[in-house]
């Protein structure tokens, strides 16, 4: 694992996401694909899939920001090109401890510590870039500069794929039974509840495609970056 910085870890997940990411007995709680499944009403599966049809076989350099529960990560670094290269970043040392526990050996995955709202990486050195329900977990200045980075390090022309929460149909059963329990356990959540993601983004940044999970309740969006960006 590469720690380029010694980071501190930002106060709003250590207030917030105590019991999810920072303490180890909730790594060990929680790094079992049978919870993410549940947490995630049955749709882990369905969404892992759907990432890996758009980016497995990809080529060229790819970056997931943040680590994430479960096994999309090994299965990712398992379906891309041969000449293809992963890197992942997180701010908290034990969840890249926990990713590399998870990784075969030999996997070409690069860890680094970093910040997503500050990528110690080079203007337009990705092809590829992935947030597998990272943009929730954030308050909304730092949702901001994450997506303006992560559009920054990514080349001309390049996708970013997100798959986050999204806005429920209008009778869905998560909008009486999770909500509330949302807005209690992860008070940023419910954002993308009420707003487009597209909102968020830079100036010339576009959706090119967007698909609805489990009645609107998770979306992928693709997110090109505008070709003439430096």
């Amino acid at each position: 694992m590469n720690t380029e910085r010694a980071l501190g870890v930002p106060p709003y997940l250590t207030t917030h996401y105590w019991w999810a990411y920072v303490h180890p007995r909730a790594v060990r709680l929680f790094e079992r694909q049978w919870i993410v499944n549940l947490i995630l009403w049955g749709n882990y599966n369905r969404l892992r899939e759907a990432v890996l049809d758009a980016l497995g076989g990809a080529g060229g350099r790819v970056l997931q920001v943040a680590c994430a529960y479960g096994d999309i990560t090994p299965r990712l670094a398992g379906r891309l090109g041969p000449h293809a290269t992963l890197d992942v970043i997180d701010i908290l040392p034990i969840q890249l401890d926990n990713l590399a526990a998870k990784l075969p050996a030999g996997t070409p995955v690069r860890l680094h510590q970093m910040n997503s709202a500050d990528l110690g990486f080079a203007d337009a050195s990705y092809d590829h870039v992935l947030m597998f329900f990272l943009l929730h977990e954030q308050p909304h200045a730092v949702r901001l500069e994450t997506l303006a980075e992560a559009l920054r390090v990514l080349r001309p022309g390049g996708t970013l794929t997100i798959v986050d929460f999204g806005r429920p149909h209008r009778f869905h059963p998560q909008r009486l039974l999770w909500l509330p329990l949302l807005a209690l356990l992860e008070p940023f959540a419910p954002a993308l509840w009420r707003e487009d993601v597209a909102a968020w983004l830079p100036a010339g940044a576009r959706v090119r495609e967007r698909r609805r999970f489990f009645g609107g309740a998770y979306q992928m969006l693709t997110i090109v970056n505008p070709k003439d960006a430096p």
